[in-house]
């Protein structure tokens, strides 16, 4: 059963309570005229009725204060006593049938208004949630609510959670621009000791062991020009919402087979590509490392004599890329974590990754509005599937072309 809205629970408590109160009262009423007619009839059944005849004349009278002179109630035998009895059964039930018939009428309409009301006092939460669903979509934390209307407490909580998208955005962004800087600013230095290293290794009569000694010093100082990359494409792909270009997952695994196939050759495994067409939006060369990232960690955690599967299509309102390969086993508690920067399982820390490769594809998928999963394989080995929302790509292949890379 479906959660139930607190528009629907307002207005039935609005219902509750209507047909509470309106039973309360057409019970009162019930009561009361009950009282009043019973009031008229004595005790022994007789009815006591106002006669005008002169005092006197008839037995039993009795004289009432305040009633003008020569009239009083009288006391009439049970002749007429069951017609009285008749008469008030059929007034009573006749008030209690129509009160009923009133109190549904009007319990209708309390509850259409209730539902209208309620409408309206929610209407500002309305505005609220689906600022914070556009914010959490698109990743910005620039936009904010901007309530209007009276000083109530509902705009006290929309002023409040502008205040605090307000600190979280200056917080966001001074980590970005911390991340950018320092990245740029790391890029020169190791630019510089990749030169000198160089130039050391390879001058005339190096000796053999400057030279071991200079591979391995650019062997590491390539890591960490990777490291740098990797930070500084994981600050771009969450510093503001990407460029929407049309763009075919297809063709981006065809580019991507390509430029890994010596790769994968040299490693001992074995790349394999199943693609259908999988339109969609979004940064070419953002989606293209993604694509990139998946595949090279799948070669790079793999075993001699392995296999990579690199799939994408298109189901519904989704298109989607699936990168699976064999290779050790990886416990499944050990998988959400992957998706952290500079996380990896234990059999993986010997590898040459820099430990940004699936956070930098978490941040770009969900920058496009996408979902990153990834399982376990139970022989060993990790199937992440990437899904983006699909869209209809016109062009002469029936797919944009990719920019080719620089260089």
């Amino acid at each position: 059963m479906g959660r139930l809205s607190i528009r629907v629970r307002l207005t039935a408590l609005y219902g509750v309570m209507f047909f509470a109160a309106g039973a309360v009262v057409i019970l009162a009423g019930y009561l009361l005229v009950s009282n009043i007619l019973n009031d008229r009839l004595g005790p022994s059944g007789t009815a006591r009725v106002l006669s005008s005849a002169p005092v006197g004349e008839r037995p039993a009278q009795v004289l009432v204060s305040g009633i003008p002179p020569g009239m009083a109630f009288h006391e009439l035998e049970a002749g007429i006593t069951a017609d009285q009895l008749i008469l008030r059964d059929d007034t009573l039930s006749s008030l209690l049938t129509q009160s009923l018939v009133a109190l549904a009428l009007v319990g209708a309409l309390a509850i259409g208004s209730g539902w209208w009301m309620a409408g309206r006092a929610l209407s500002p939460l309305h505005q609220i949630t689906a600022t914070a669903r556009r914010i959490a979509d698109d990743r910005g934390l620039h936009e904010r609510i901007a309530l209007g209307g009276p000083a109530d407490e509902l705009r006290e909580l929309a002023d409040t959670f502008d205040a605090m998208l307000e600190r979280l955005g200056r917080a966001f962004d001074g980590q970005r621009t911390f991340v950018a800087n320092a990245s740029h600013e790391l890029r020169t230095p190791l630019a510089i000791n990749r030169t000198l290293i160089e130039v050391a290794s390879t001058r005339p009569g190096a000796p053999r062991e400057l030279r071991d000694l200079g591979e391995t010093l650019l062997a590491v100082n390539a890591r960490h020009e990777r490291l740098i990359d990797g930070l500084l494409l994981l600050a771009r792909s969450e510093a503001a919402p990407p460029d929407r270009l049309p763009v075919d997952l297809d063709e981006i695994t065809e580019h991507v087979e390509a430029r890994s196939a010596a790769a994968a050759a040299a490693a001992g495994v074995d790349l394999v590509r199943s693609a259908t067409p999988a339109p969609t939006t979004g940064d070419p060369v953002l989606l293209e490392r993604v694509v990139e990232n998946l595949v090279d960690n799948a070669v790079r955690y793999n075993r001699e004599g392995g296999r990579v599967e690199v799939s994408a299509g298109s189901a519904g309102s989704r298109s989607w890329v699936s990168v699976s390969n064999t290779g050790p086993v990886v416990p499944d508690y050990v998988v959400p974590a992957l998706f952290e920067p500079f996380r990896r399982t234990r059999d993986r820390t010997a590898a040459s990754g820099s430990g940004l490769g699936l956070s930098i594809v978490a941040a770009v998928v969900r920058a496009h509005g996408g979902t990153v999963t990834a399982r376990a394989r139970p022989g060993g080995g990790l199937a992440v599937r990437v899904e983006l929302p699909r869209s209809v790509v016109t062009s002469a292949r029936g797919r944009p072309a990719l920019p080719q890379p620089a260089g």
